[in-house]
């Protein structure tokens, strides 16, 4: 069984496309997608169709983002859905329409549900913790607040108290490779912009990356291994 982590989506089916080719998932592995699915690229609704159908093998652990908080927030919230519009939310909503403006009564009832009741906020194996932004170092993963799962960077991560060691996403790459310090990998490579959407097996240290054109390359997390400073 190999723990396959996919960082920040973003919209970009083809990039995520492209690495699910590549990674060939077994029937055994799991699957774990660190948030961020939707905002920012031209295909959100896409990246959760594909999410649904991965879901549904039973190989996938979906957890939640940011921006799908705040785009399910934007649904009973007027500020939420302005924050939202200014945080690539616009892009999410013309996925779901082929006519003219669209709303957030476009997306689908199957989309809405994957996002509230199918995602979770965290998932840990026996070495490692996945979450999507962050986690203190001294709490359970049960005990974390919303604002250090979901919003915080990372700045000199800690070791956790777990000895486990922390996979996330969130905190953006602007080099296109991931960061690794020994006790958090982060694979938010950035995926939107001019970088890459990682896939890193956690037990075997290989990754993938495909890029929004649809370009592949691999490499080992060793080989971005720094030290903390």
């Amino acid at each position: 069984m190999r723990i396959l982590a996919i960082g920040d989506i973003h919209g970009h089916s083809r990039a995520f496309d492209t690495l699910i080719a590549a990674v060939k998932p077994r029937l055994e592995d799991v699957i774990i997608t660190l948030g961020d699915y939707v905002d920012k690229g031209p295909d959100s609704q896409g990246v959760i169709n594909r999410l649904i159908a991965l879901y549904e093998t039973g190989q996938l652990v979906a957890l939640r983002g940011n921006h799908e908080l705040m785009m399910m927030r934007s649904r009973d919230c007027s500020q939420y859905e302005v924050r939202w519009h200014n945080s690539g939310g616009k892009e999410t909503l013309a996925s779901y329409s082929k006519f003219g403006k669209s709303q957030l009564k476009h997306i689908p009832d199957e989309h809405w549900y994957f996002l509230e009741n199918i995602c979770v906020d965290w998932w840990e194996s026996d070495e490692h913790f996945f979450v999507h932004a962050n986690a203190a170092p001294d709490l359970s993963l049960n005990e974390q607040s919303e604002y250090k799962l979901f919003w915080e960077k990372l700045d000199n991560p800690m070791p956790h108290f777990s000895g486990k060691t922390m996979v996330c996403g969130h905190t953006s790459q602007k080099s296109g490779k991931p960061l690794n310090v020994g006790n958090t990998i982060c694979i938010d490579t950035r995926v939107y912009d001019d970088g890459w959407l990682t896939c890193l097996d956690v037990s075997s240290g290989k990754l993938w990356q495909a890029n929004k054109k649809g370009k592949l390359k691999t490499a080992l997390i060793d080989d971005f291994a720094t030290r903390q400073t």
